[in-house]
């Protein structure tokens, strides 16, 4: 599911300042270098043992060496892992083991103040040394991505978790097969060809809903960045649009005021879901799973779309849905519409704290899981259980076992989710797309097919807009939390608007409420950063 990164941000940032405080000393903040190469290690050969703690309420991690991936990995690379369990009040444990002074080996993380201010307190190992001697996470990350992790220092301390080199996503349209064909399949790619197919879908099926747009605003976003060229749904999360070298206002920019208007006029006509803003993923999944949706646009649209094509084809082989390249507006280059957004840097991060007694070993361990072996044992199990061998880019061919024991294979797979620490996005997401296009095309994954050529197609690399959030304790980073609540409250007066005029004066009036809450100081700083970004990835 899509986060709103705008708030995502001011809740880990709270949750970071609460987290360290006292934590920062600044007799110690030099004390940040790596310890020299262990001698005589060998990875495989000279056991490596640590502690690991993940810093997430929800996070739990499974008995190591109680599956068939980590048993393997226990017997052939001498690696085990000793979990420390949040147990459900990560901040009240992680402030216990600060103020103790008993961090353990690795903390599994978000990226962030916390992370620095650690680092300024002298208790996490910088990687560099490590970062030639074993090259998987050089490799696969690439030098722009580290660069954008490394800390004010110039070096690294966090090694990233489900970064990407490549794009990736799961949004945009998706459309009713049958309701489609029974309206004489009609060309659907802007944005006045979807009203007229809309209000032919709620003239000829009065019990479908003729255009669902999700739970939350997540439709809205997907609906902006078809008005303008290089206007990817993201911008909505951020609370900003670039331009030129300043990053401005989302309430100036016409693109946003189009949309709302759009999306506004749809509701008026009874085009979109009516309870777009109050229902829950579970009434829509109901509602696509039993074909009573025409077109369906969100975040999530492979995925439920997966779900929900498998479902009505129980009863109707002819039945499902489809995606479809992302609709614009007349005159915006469709190969310029962007959906989606992904970031090289990945999700979360790991990071070696000075408690170690042998992070070169744990270094070694993480380089490996995210290089090509790593990532099919921890991913698909040991060679011989759901593979055999692999092609030319490394990908494992699936065995028969993959094929016809999916539902063992689907508890294998949620046990092994909690040690993927160190997930290399590009290589997963290869590997089962190209074991997909393998398949005969009535065999092949809804969802795998759709994001190969639909939804990983229109995805806009926002790596550069990495880590602009302020903390949330400034001035900037109180502002921050102010907008994202102005501008939650603008798009949803926006839909239930009664007309196109009052629209634009709840952009306006929600501008100028955004403006009294530090809008522009948001933007100057957030700006600083975005700069500071652009220069880190060019390696200067």
């Amino acid at each position: 599911m899509k986060k709103n990164r705008m708030m995502a941000g001011v809740l880990a940032l709270t949750l970071g300042a609460v987290a360290v405080s006292g934590c920062s000393n600044d007799n110690k903040q030099e004390n940040t270098a790596s310890p020299p190469a262990s001698s005589g290690f060998v990875f495989g050969e000279t056991p490596v043992n640590f502690s690991f703690y993940g810093n997430y309420d929800w996070y739990t991690m499974q008995p190591w060496g109680g599956d068939p991936a980590t048993k393997w990995i226990q017997e052939n690379k001498r690696v085990t892992v000793t979990p420390v369990a949040a147990q459900g009040a990560s901040v009240q444990k992680f402030n216990t083991m600060v103020a103790s002074d008993d961090l353990p080996d690795v903390l599994f993380m978000d990226r962030g103040p916390l992370v620095e201010k650690l680092r300024k307190a002298g208790k996490l190992v910088a990687l560099d040394p490590y970062l030639d001697k074993y090259p998987n996470l050089k490799k696969y990350a690439g030098e722009e991505t580290l660069n954008m992790l490394r800390s004010e220092d110039g070096k690294l301390y966090q090694f990233p978790n489900w970064y990407t080199s490549t794009p990736m996503g799961n949004g945009g349209y998706m459309i009713n097969k049958k309701i489609y064909a029974a309206l004489g399949s009609p060309k659907l790619e802007t944005f006045e060809d979807l009203r007229v197919y809309l209000k032919q879908v709620k003239e000829k099926f009065p019990d479908v809903v003729p255009f669902d747009i999700g739970f939350g605003t997540q439709g809205i976003s997907i609906l902006f960045s078809g008005f303008g060229e290089d206007r990817t749904g993201a911008f909505t999360s951020y609370g900003f649009v670039p331009n030129g070298d300043k990053l401005t206002s989302l309430f100036s920019d016409p693109t946003f005021k189009e949309t709302l208007t759009f999306a506004s006029s749809l509701f008026r006509d009874k085009l979109i879901t009516q309870d777009a803003l109050t229902q829950t993923k579970d009434q829509v999944v109901e509602k696509l799973n039993t074909g009573k949706v025409a077109v369906y646009a969100s975040y999530d649209t492979s995925d439920l779309g997966s779900q929900a094509t498998t479902e009505l084809k129980k009863s109707d082989p002819e039945a499902g849905y489809k995606m479809i390249w992302p609709l614009h507006k007349e005159g915006v280059d469709p190969k310029k519409v962007y959906p989606n957004n992904y970031d090289s840097i990945g999700w979360n991060v790991n990071v070696i704290t000075t408690e170690a007694e042998n992070p070169e070993g744990i270094f070694a361990y993480l380089d490996w899981l995210t290089g090509e072996e790593g990532e099919r044992v921890i991913f698909w199990g040991p060679e011989g259980l759901y593979w055999d061998g692999v092609d030319e880019n490394g990908a494992p061919n699936w065995t028969e076992k993959f094929k016809t024991d999916v539902e063992e294979r689907t508890k294998f797979m949620a046990i092994t989710d909690s040690f993927q620490w160190a997930g290399n996005t590009s290589f997963i997401d290869g590997s089962k797309a190209a074991n997909n296009m393998k398949l005969p095309e009535d065999q092949r994954d809804w969802a795998a097919e759709a994001q190969l050529t639909i939804a990983w197609k229109t995805s806009y690399n926002t790596t550069q807009f990495s880590n602009l959030a302020p903390d949330s304790s400034t001035e900037e980073g109180k502002a921050l939390q102010k907008v994202a609540d102005i501008e939650t409250s603008v798009i949803a007066k926006a839909l239930y608007a009664g007309s196109n005029a009052e629209v634009e004066k709840i952009i306006a009036d929600g501008e100028a409420s955004a403006n009294k809450a530090g809008y522009q100081k948001l933007l100057d700083y957030e700006t600083a950063r975005w700069q500071e970004n652009l220069k880190k990835i060019s390696g200067q």
